[in-house]
């Protein structure tokens, strides 16, 4: 792989859209003295990975990556500096030593040559900026859920990640969980009849469409909390210390899609899966209280609950001659019973599977399991949905076009400003 010049802060914002990459089609191969070992790889056959955003999935996944022998961990990146020096002191304790750099801004980490892919873990209103940035810097890529907050960031992401030919795997860690895959092989293998509807769950009691402007505190020093940098392309707003919290945010609209996206951004994916449309979306959304219920052009119905099974993100699925329900209990009802002698037990915890297929994919340069095409597809079915609560009557959604169809005003959302200087 080329190396690529070295950017300030400045210089790196400034190229975004216009920095030249070659597109990799081998690793980079890392030049150093380290012998291999049974329980680490060479250092010619390692993956160098940095860490952007070290909040909550982040304090999971990131001990998975540094688990792998092929992986050597060398950056991290938080604006907040208690999880800044957490991340650092987890790579350095795995490592035994204290040579991983800390950054409070992501692009001084990405304009580092030495380093192959990223693991990012921001909240949602980052996810695509920092994909896309990630990307043009020649990186590839294991990015959190949900990918976006609008339609038309998920869309740019998928459409970069193909331009400068990177891997992208959404974390979407359901996808390379067994007994989920094994619902959704029996609907697309026609063992339930043929497939008539499909149950997603949403989160439950989660803060939706709120557009709360909190009142105004002392906003902290940079090196302590980087608010300008937390924010990124959403709207400024004076700082609060509630703005920042998982609780409030996540339900905000300017940072993320409340409840459908939190846990539809797993449960719709899976149906998309189920009802092979990893390349579309329903075309009809019809609001339903609370819910929504939309409808695929081949005429299979979704529907977007709570309440679905004993664990959380549940989904269902019906057919004519039958029917599978699971979650993350681990639980499998099936009707008719005889099904479950359809099932194969897969192997690992699925983020360590999810992870792993991210790291083997970076070096066959196949497309993951969970890629940004159909991650985007999934999305887009839960921020139409949204917009349907959102305007409180139904909407019609072309695909093809990824417009609404003679509706304007549903058409402005699919959007959303970037404050400067930030731009997709």
């Amino acid at each position: 792989m080329p190396k690529h010049q070295r950017l300030t802060r400045r210089g790196f914002l400034c190229k975004t859209g216009k920095l030249m990459t070659t597109a990799a089609v081998v690793p980079t191969i890392i030049s150093a003295t380290a012998i291999g070992t049974p329980a680490r790889a060479a250092a010619s056959e390692r993956i160098v990975m940095g860490n952007i955003g070290f909040g909550g999935r982040a304090g999971s996944v990131v001990p998975v990556f540094l688990g792998e022998k092929d992986v050597q961990m060398v950056a991290v990146c938080d604006v907040k500096a208690s999880r800044r020096q957490l991340a650092k002191q987890v790579v350095d304790k795995h490592y035994g030593n204290s040579d991983c750099s800390a950054f409070i801004d992501l692009r001084e980490l990405l304009a580092r040559d030495d380093i192959d892919a990223v693991y990012i873990a921001t909240g949602d209103s980052w996810h695509s900026l920092a994909a896309c940035l990630a990307a043009r810097a020649g990186k590839d890529m294991y990015c959190e859920k949900p990918m976006s907050v609008v339609i038309a960031e998920s869309r740019v992401l998928s459409d970069t990640m193909s331009r400068h030919a990177r891997i992208f795997q959404c974390g979407t860690q359901r996808r390379s969980l067994d007994h989920f895959q094994f619902a959704i092989n029996l609907a697309r293998r026609g063992m339930l009849g043929e497939l008539k509807t499909l149950h997603a769950e949403k989160a439950p009691n989660w803060i939706d469409t709120c557009q709360t402007v909190l009142p105004p505190e002392t906003q902290p020093p940079r090196e302590e909390f980087d608010w300008d940098m937390w924010l990124g392309p959403a709207p400024w707003r004076q700082y609060n210390s509630q703005y920042p919290t998982r609780g409030f945010w996540g339900g905000h609209v300017d940072f993320a899609g409340g409840s459908i996206t939190e846990w539809g951004s797993h449960t719709v994916d899976l149906c998309q899966a189920a009802n092979d449309s990893d390349d579309t979306s329903p075309i009809e959304y019809q609001l339903k209280g609370k819910d929504v219920e939309a409808t695929y052009a081949n005429g299979v119905r979704l529907v977007i609950r709570s309440n679905i099974g004993a664990g959380s993100c549940g989904v269902r699925f019906e057919g004519t001659e039958g029917w599978v329900q699971v979650d993350d209990s681990g639980q499998i009802d099936v009707y008719p019973q005889s099904l479950q002698s359809e099932r194969r037990l897969g192997k690992g915890y699925p983020m360590d599977d999810h992870a792993r297929n991210f790291l083997d994919c970076f070096k066959t340069r196949r497309q993951p399991i969970a890629p940004a095409e159909g991650a985007h597809r999934s999305i887009s079915t839960c921020h139409v949905a949204n917009i349907c609560r959102r305007l409180g009557r139904n909407v019609k959604w072309d695909p093809v076009k990824e417009a609404f169809i003679d509706d304007p005003e549903a058409d402005r959302m699919r959007s959303r400003a970037y404050r400067q200087p930030w731009c997709l």
